[in-house]
């Protein structure tokens, strides 16, 4: 027995090496203190955690982190088990004695992504929060559970980063799936999707694969701006996409871009998804984000007061991974510290848990802005009027004031030498105008979420 559990230390010790690299050292810290692997038995891994909370938030955010790096120390490894158990240290390895805690557990299948189709069951309509930010998006993604293969196909779904893209077109999965257990969908991540065509190709598998592909009746890709400039991978989508749109097979995808702004994407790629319905999310208002914090606490059992979830949304304006997160790293230090925290506390924990943004060059930002508007950058530089350069040079002087307080002589000498009053003159026009035109603020978000 002694040597068994020596031998699991050793195994959790090698696995948690790897494990601190995939993940923030906030993360590691907060997460995988206090963590151990009671036993290994026919190839299921159960591991000791110290609470409920640990349990829940380790088998819902890092369960594909943990399993991927067991199975680099140990490849039999099919499965993970989360159970409630403290490892007394004090005591001699030979002495140490298992404690469960014989609490009734939740099925497997309600806590894992399904591997057949790859659909996470935590992504419901039920638990995604609507609001003016989002509110065209979720109509039309239940629009498409009434009446699939025919009401807007293909939805495309573009927005930030962290704005409930994958929750969106997961949750018509999942309700498809309720509806009609026969019904056969797939979600994957560009990046995926890419992965399995190259694959194919360097082992002679590619017809397998795209009749895989062809077979589903719901398909879901994410992250589509990762075909930019692929044009293998540009090639098989369209002909897996019109043989899935030909037999009425419904078709959602997500990006953090409009289809028009994502560079080096085939113009065939581009008309097919206008063909359904392109829609946007955008960060959430105020009110959404104090929503969305009361929601998640919910979720997780915790009471979060009305002054404290209105103090997080105040602190945090950014997206809902950003919200999450600060709020995650409350749900822990109340427990840590056994206490309801106060104003003071969340403004020290948005302090410490958000992080910076990254420093970008004049350079950078004029490249990624050039980019996006599919102009050159010298452009930017000269004397020119024309109105595709003005626009997008105006953004240019707008960030570089809001986002890095520059002052407005350095912007206007950075960018090709121009009078601070032209400056100041372009970033009041775009500060005014963000307020009133919706698609001008969703471009400058898009911008942005590609600087960080």
């Amino acid at each position: 027995m002694s040597s068994e559990l020596l031998d699991t230390r050793k195994v959790w010790d090698n696995a948690l090496v790897d494990i601190e690299l995939s993940v923030s050292r906030a993360n590691f810290s907060t997460w995988f203190k206090g963590t151990h692997i009671i036993k290994i038995e026919e190839g299921t891994v159960y591991i000791g955690v110290p609470s409920q909370f640990y349990k829940d938030w380790l088998a819902d955010k890092h369960h594909k982190t943990i399993l991927r790096a067991l199975r680099g120390v140990l490849p039999d490894v099919r499965a993970i088990e989360y159970v409630i158990a403290r490892e007394d240290r004090t005591k001699p390895v030979k002495e140490r004695k298992e404690r469960v805690m014989p609490a009734a557990e939740l099925p497997l299948s309600e806590h894992y992504v399904n591997r057949s189709d790859n659909l996470n069951p935590r992504y419901t309509f039920d638990s995604f929060v609507v609001g003016p930010f989002n509110e065209v998006a979720y109509a039309a993604a239940t629009a498409v559970v009434n009446e699939p293969g025919i009401t807007y196909n293909p939805l495309f779904i573009y927005g930030t980063t962290g704005c409930g893209k994958t929750h969106l077109i997961q949750s018509v999965g999942n309700q498809l799936k309720k509806g009609n257990s026969q019904c056969k969908m797939y979600y994957t991540t560009s990046e995926r999707f890419g992965g399995d065509i190259i694959t194919a190709l360097q082992q002679n598998t590619i017809q397998n694969v795209k009749e895989r592909y062809r077979t589903y009746d719901v398909l879901m890709l994410d992250d589509v701006q990762f075909l930019s400039g692929k044009d293998k991978l540009q090639e098989e989508l369209f002909h897996i996409f019109n043989t899935l749109y030909e037999n009425n097979k419904q078709i959602l995808f997500s990006s953090d871009r409009h289809p028009s702004h994502i560079t080096d994407l085939a113009d065939r790629l581009k008309s097919r998804f206008a063909q359904g319905m392109i829609v946007d999310v955008s960060m959430p208002d105020h009110e959404s984000r104090i929503a969305i914090l009361k929601t998640k606490a919910a979720n997780h059992n915790f009471h979060l007061t009305d002054d404290l979830a209105i103090t997080i949304a105040n602190e945090v304006e950014g997206n809902i991974r950003d919200l999450e997160g600060v709020l995650n790293r409350v749900m822990c230090e109340t427990q840590i510290k056994g206490r309801q925290l106060d104003v003071a506390d969340i403004r020290q924990i948005v302090k410490n848990n958000l992080r910076p943004q990254k420093n970008v060059s004049v350079k950078e930002l004029v490249e990624r802005v050039a980019r996006y508007y599919d102009i050159e950058d010298a452009a930017i530089y000269e004397k020119t009027r024309k109105k595709e350069v003005v626009r997008p040079r105006q953004i240019i002087m707008y960030i570089m004031r809001e986002d890095f307080n520059i002052s407005y002589p350095t912007i206007g000498q950075k960018l090709g030498g121009r009078d601070h009053t032209t400056v100041i003159h372009s970033c009041d026009k775009v500060r005014s105008e963000v307020e009133v035109i919706p698609s001008l603020r969703r471009e400058i978000e898009e911008i942005r979420s590609m600087l960080k």
